[in-house]
């Protein structure tokens, strides 16, 4: 590890990051159905402006949709245009945003770190990340974000000694406020207050600030004013009340969690690095006069604890924190690297205990979900954990590259599987049932169904709207011109006469009631 740190050169890292992270982010991207919620959504507004050319004005099932900014809906119409509808082209934009996180971290590091030591292992920490990885896959906009962010902290630190650098800042800034609203004003903020504690207070006179946040704002200040001037009071009440200040002060639809939620997240999904977080946070404190140290303070203080503090609690909120966690682990890794001749026995406790996780998780792969990358993954799991426990029992630095490559290899097997978007497994599966309806009713049916709650997949694969109704309804739909999804229960107590069965799929019927 140490020689290659010497032979290769900036650029070379920056490639082999950026191939790395490219490949992990695109490799089988279509090969599970989009979950329900904000995949789906995505791509249902991304196919209506798509079809419809309402690219100012997005819409939802024909009516206006005013709680996110479009420009990743934008960015997935072209991608439907280009290569057509499907899960690869709904993922590709914000798979591609997300990998570029790596490099731009890579690049991050190296202008916080007198060391490119740091900034690889900080990188490389990133790059094997579970959440970064998953969420970055998926049609959703925070990993785009992060990307964004990360591009804004880059010209930031670059503006010191080239002041065009600081253009870039102001087209980050306009490039997160289109994609994710006032999530710019945290993230800013984070920003802003690095910027003066690090003293840099003559970027705030540069001019080409101030041409940057010109370029950058433009477009999205002229996309909020023509909402605005087309919707009027609705816009502000959906967009910024209902959508993003009433987050912060209540739970929004039951997501709730106590202040210590993005913690434990944190500890369930960033093994193995979380072993290492602690340290690092110790290390950035007392480098707290450094960059790199008032960066992770500022940025893992004030992140963390904001959305700590909000009243709605979502797994994907976390996701800024992660460039952060990744810098804090990347030079605590490094100093065990370089400096480190004993390392704490408790690691080879708690290596062990994952490796013993991943037999573990091998045997249940075995008898429950017998994939043969999934149980691979459990070896690779096991004997990397094992590997990197004997190699700090013998106060051997190798475990770090051994951790990083194998993390790697486990991530990948993962997302080789069916089963990296878990979620599916929390519902009926939505193909069948959606190629039932779509094969059975005409286009741009309503079809109710006796179902919980409401699934964008299935409206998404069917092309149609398919509204969760109670049963009460369902009996009244039955005396009129309906389509009905039902289960067993509710069919059996609908009236017979003036029924038509058109199939069944997944416990569900699917029946046209004649008027």
């Amino acid at each position: 590890m140490a020689k290659l740190r010497l032979n290769f050169t900036n650029n070379h890292w920056l490639i082999g990051f950026s191939l790395a992270a490219f490949f992990l982010g695109s490799i089988s991207l279509g090969n599970v159905p989009l979950r329900d919620w904000d995949e789906s959504t995505r791509a249902l507004i991304a196919r209506e402006i798509y079809r419809t050319g309402n690219w100012l004005h997005p819409t939802l099932h024909g009516e206006p949709y005013l709680l996110k900014p479009p420009l990743v809906d934008w960015l997935m119409a072209l991608s439907y245009k280009f290569w057509g509808i499907g899960e690869l082209t709904t993922r590709l934009p914000g798979a591609f945003l997300s990998a570029c996180g790596v490099p731009l971290l890579y690049l991050l590091g190296r202008e916080l770190f007198a060391q490119r030591l740091p900034a690889i292992f900080a990188a490389s920490v990133y790059l094997t990340l579970l959440p970064v990885v998953r969420h970055g896959r998926l049609a959703m906009l925070d990993g785009t974000v992060v990307s964004f962010f990360l591009l804004l902290l880059v010209c930031l630190l670059k503006a010191r000694q080239d002041k065009r650098w600081a253009v870039g800042m102001g087209i980050s800034l306009g490039l997160i406020t289109l994609t994710k609203g006032i999530l710019v004003i945290l993230l800013g903020a984070i920003a802003f207050g690095f910027l003066l504690a690090d003293g840099q207070w003559a970027q705030l006179k540069s001019p080409y600030l101030g041409l940057g946040i010109l370029l950058g704002s433009t477009p999205a200040i002229a996309w909020y004013a023509v909402q605005w001037q087309y919707y009027g009071e609705t816009f502000w009440q959906v967009h910024f009340q209902a959508q993003g200040l009433n987050r912060i002060s209540e739970s929004v639809e039951g997501n709730q969690g106590a202040p210590w939620y993005y913690l434990l997240e944190l500890l369930k999904y960033s093994f193995p690095w979380f072993l290492f977080w602690f340290g690092g946070l110790a290390l950035a404190w007392h480098h707290r006069q450094r960059s790199w140290g008032k960066l992770v303070l500022i940025g893992t203080v004030g992140y963390l604890g904001a959305i700590s503090l909000m009243g709605t609690k979502l797994p994907w909120y976390i996701m800024p924190l992660y460039p952060f966690f990744a810098l804090a682990v990347g030079m605590f890794l490094a100093q065990l690297w370089q400096e480190s001749k004993h390392y704490p026995q408790v690691l080879v406790w708690l290596l062990g205990l994952m490796a013993v996780a991943g037999v573990g998780g091998c045997v249940y792969f075995i008898l429950a979900d017998p994939q043969p990358v999934l149980i691979m993954m459990g070896v690779v799991v096991a004997l990397t954990m094992g590997l990197a426990a004997w190699q700090v029992y013998q106060h051997n630095r190798q475990f770090i590259p051994i951790l990083l490559g194998g993390t790697y290899v486990a991530l990948l097997l993962l997302i080789m599987s069916t089963s990296w978007v878990w979620e599916l497994n929390e519902a009926f599966a939505v193909k069948p049932v959606a190629q039932l309806i779509q094969e059975h009713t005409p286009p741009d049916t309503v079809v109710y169904t006796s179902y919980g709650y409401r699934r964008p997949s299935l409206d998404f694969y069917s092309d149609r709207q398919v509204i969760p109704t109670d049963t009460t309804q369902l009996q009244q739909l039955a005396s009129t011109s309906a389509y009905l999804l039902v289960d067993e229960s509710t069919l059996a107590g609908l009236p017979v006469r003036d029924r038509v069965i058109l199939g069944s799929s997944e416990g569900f019927t699917l029946i046209a009631i004649l008027d």
